[in-house]
C-alpha cells in the first residue's frame, strides 16, 4: 500500500462512520457522463504512477489516477498501443476514469471493448477494504469476473485504485478508404465487411461519406485495399482522432447528444435527427429533438437501447431503464459490495 492509497482508504473509513456519501472524482474530463451526485468529494489523481510494464509480458499495470497519455507514450515507445483506442475527452484523462465509464473508441467491434482488456485490478470497497481481483496474466476462473465487473459501473462499486491491462502491438500499416454514399449502403457495406476475412479495424459513416481503416501487416493491408471500394484519405490518423475525441462538425451543435446502440445491421431508425455512425453501425449518434420516450420506444423495437450521452437537463435520466429482473441483480451487487450505498450515489441510476 502507498501512501495515497492510504489516504484514499482513511477517507472511505470516515465517510462510514458518518454515513457521508462520497463523489469519486478524478481529473473531471469525465464528468459530464452519468448522472450529477451529490457527497463529499474523493480524488484519486494524486494515486498515479505506472506500477509495472514490461513490453515483453504485453501486460501494463497503473495506478487509477495515472494520466492516458502517460501510459499511450509508454506503449508506444515500445511499439504498443490501448487496442479499445479511448476516447480522453481531454489532456488530463486518466486510467480510472477511462474504465469506470466504460469508453472505448473506433476499433471496439474489432479488436474488443476496455472490459475485454482487464486483467485484474485493486479496489476499496464500501467497507473500505483493500481488495485485488485477477492478476496480470489471462486466465479461467470459475465465479465473478469482479475486476471486469467495475469497467462501466461509473464509481459505484468502489474507488479503483490499479488495474492491469492486456496490450497489443501497433499495426504495421494502415491505410483509410473512403466513399460517399447513403446511410442504407453504408449500413449495408459496413456489416457486410464484419463478415469478411479483411483486417478492418474501424468503419463509420459521417452523414456523406463511408469511411473504412483497415491495419495490419503491410502485405495485408496491400490485399485488402483492392477489394474494399473506395479513395484513399489524406491524414487519416487525424480523422479517426477527431472522431474519437467527438471533435468532428457533427459533436460541435448544443443540444442533446443520444447513444444509441443496435445490432450493426439494423436499418435507417425512423428518428428525426442528425446522425452519425460508428463501430460498424452498432454505435450511433443522434441530435434530435424528439421525445426522449419515443427515441427509447423506436430503439428498444429494434432490440437495443440508448443512453443521453450529453445534456444540459439535470433531471433527465441518463441511461437506458433497467427490466426490473436485472435491476434487482444490480442492487444485489451493488449492497454486496456497498452496503451502506456511499460511492457515487445515483451516478448510474437516480434510485440506486
Amino acid at each position: 500500500m502507498n501512501d495515497h492509497s492510504a489516504i484514499l482508504q482513511q477517507q472511505v473509513l470516515d465517510a462510514l462512520n458518518t454515513e457521508t456519501p462520497l463523489n469519486i472524482t478524478g481529473s473531471g474530463s469525465k464528468s459530464f457522463l452519468g448522472n450529477p451526485t451529490d457527497g463529499q468529494t474523493i480524488n484519486v489523481c494524486p494515486h498515479r504512477g505506472i506500477v509495472h510494464y514490461d513490453p515483453r509480458e504485453l501486460v501494463i499495470t497503473a495506478r487509477s489516477g495515472t494520466p492516458l497519455g502517460e501510459i499511450e507514450a509508454a506503449l508506444a515507445e515500445a511499439g504498443q498501443m490501448l487496442a479499445f483506442e479511448p476516447p480522453h475527452f481531454s489532456d488530463s484523462a486518466t486510467l480510472g476514469g477511462t474504465l469506470a465509464c466504460a469508453l472505448s473508441g473506433p476499433r471496439r467491434p474489432y479488436s474488443g471493448s476496455a472490459r475485454d482488456f482487464v486483467l485484474g485490478c485493486q479496489i476499496l470497497n464500501g467497507r473500505g477494504e483493500i481488495l485485488r481481483f485477477g492478476g496480470q496474466v489471462m486466465k479461467n476462473v470459475a465465479g465473478y469476473d469482479v475486476s471486469r465487473l467495475m469497467v462501466g459501473a461509473f464509481g459505484t462499486l468502489g474507488v479503483l485504485l490499479d488495474f492491469s491491462l492486456k496490450v497489443l502491438p501497433c499495426p504495421a500499416a494502415s491505410v483509410t478508404v473512403t466513399r460517399e454514399c447513403s446511410a442504407s449502403e453504408a449500413i449495408g457495406n459496413m456489416s457486410a465487411l464484419l463478415g469478411k476475412p479483411y483486417p478492418v479495424d474501424a468503419a463509420c459513416y459521417d452523414g456523406r461519406n463511408c469511411h473504412v481503416r483497415i491495419s495490419g501487416s503491410a502485405q495485408a493491408v496491400k490485399e485488402a485495399r483492392t477489394k474494399i471500394r473506395g479513395d484513399v484519405m489524406p491524414h487519416a490518423e487525424a480523422f479517426w482522432a477527431a472522431l474519437r475525441e467527438h471533435e468532428l462538425p457533427f459533436f460541435e451543435h448544443s443540444g442533446t447528444l443520444y447513444r444509441v446502440m443496435v445490432k450493426p445491421a439494423t436499418p435507417c431508425l425512423p428518428l428525426e435527427g442528425s446522425w452519425l455512425l460508428d463501430w460498424g453501425g452498432a454505435q450511433r449518434w443522434l441530435r434530435s429533438n424528439e421525445d426522449l420516450a419515443k427515441i427509447r420506444h423506436c430503439v428498444e423495437s429494434e432490440g437495443g437501447h440508448v443512453s443521453v450521452f450529453r445534456s444540459d437537463d439535470p433531471l433527465i435520466d441518463k441511461f437506458h431503464p433497467l427490466p426490473p429482473h436485472l435491476f434487482v441483480l444490480h442492487q444485489t451487487l451493488k449492497s454486496s459490495i456497498d452496503p451502506k450505498n456511499i460511492f457515487n450515489r445515483g451516478r448510474l441510476y437516480k434510485n440506486l
